[in-house]
C-alpha cells in the first residue's frame, strides 16, 4: 500500500483541512503513474501553467476542448469533491501575511489509460462545480500524454494562454486610464 500525503503550501494560499487527508492508494494500482521522467515529460514550469489556466476555464470551454477524448476512460483516484480553502494576503503586497477569508474549491484526481500509457490528473477550481473539476482533470491527464498534448496545447492551452493576456491588457487600459500625475511647482523665490 502507499500513501501519498498532499499539500497545497504556496505564498498566497495555506493548505485546507481537507486537503491533509492523505491519498490511499493500493501500489499495483499507481505503480503505471509512477514512471522514469523521460524527455517527454512537461516541465513543471508548463505543468504549472497549464493548471492555472485549466483552474480559470469555464466548463463549457473545456467540454468543448476535451470532447473528441470523452470516450476515454477515467478512473477516480479522488472523485470531485468541495471544501474550504484558506486565503491570506500580504500587508501592502510584501509585508505579513494575514487571513483573508475563506473560499470554496472543488479538486478531482483521475487516472486515465489509453494505450498502455496511464497519467494521473489533478485540479483545483474556485466554487463547486464537480463537472469543471472533472474535466479539469481530465485535461490535466490528456496533457502528460504525448500523444495529446500538442493538439490540446493548440486546441486549448493557447487560446486560453491569449485570452488571459488580453484581460490581463484591458485591465492595464482601465488602470492607465484611470492614472492621475501629480506636478509640484516650485515657488520662485523674489529676491
Amino acid at each position: 500500500m502507499l500513501v501519498i500525503s498532499a499539500s497545497c503550501a504556496g505564498p498566497s494560499i495555506a493548505a485546507p483541512w481537507w486537503l491533509s487527508r492523505p491519498l490511499i492508494w493500493n501500489s499495483e494500482d499507481i505503480s503505471p503513474v509512477l514512471h522514469a521522467v523521460d524527455k517527454n515529460d512537461p516541465s513543471p514550469a508548463d505543468r504549472k501553467h497549464w493548471l492555472a489556466l485549466l483552474a480559470r476555464a469555464t466548463t463549457e470551454r473545456l467540454e468543448q476542448a476535451l470532447r473528441p477524448w470523452s470516450m476515454l476512460n477515467a478512473v477516480f483516484l479522488r472523485p470531485p469533491e468541495s471544501g474550504l480553502m484558506m486565503v491570506r494576503a500580504r500587508v501592502g503586497g510584501s509585508g505579513e501575511r494575514f487571513n483573508l477569508g475563506e473560499m470554496t474549491v472543488t479538486r478531482c484526481a483521475l487516472r486515465v489509460t489509453e494505450r498502455g500509457t496511464t497519467t494521473a490528473g489533478v485540479a483545483y477550481v474556485m466554487g463547486r462545480s464537480a463537472r469543471q473539476a472533472e474535466l479539469a482533470a481530465r485535461a490535466d491527464a490528456l496533457l502528460q500524454m504525448p500523444a495529446h498534448a500538442a493538439t490540446l496545447q493548440r486546441q486549448l492551452i493557447e487560446p486560453l494562454t491569449a485570452e488571459r493576456a488580453q484581460r490581463a491588457e484591458q485591465a492595464e487600459r482601465r488602470a492607465q486610464a484611470t492614472r492621475v500625475e501629480f506636478f509640484t511647482v516650485a515657488r520662485e523665490s523674489s529676491q
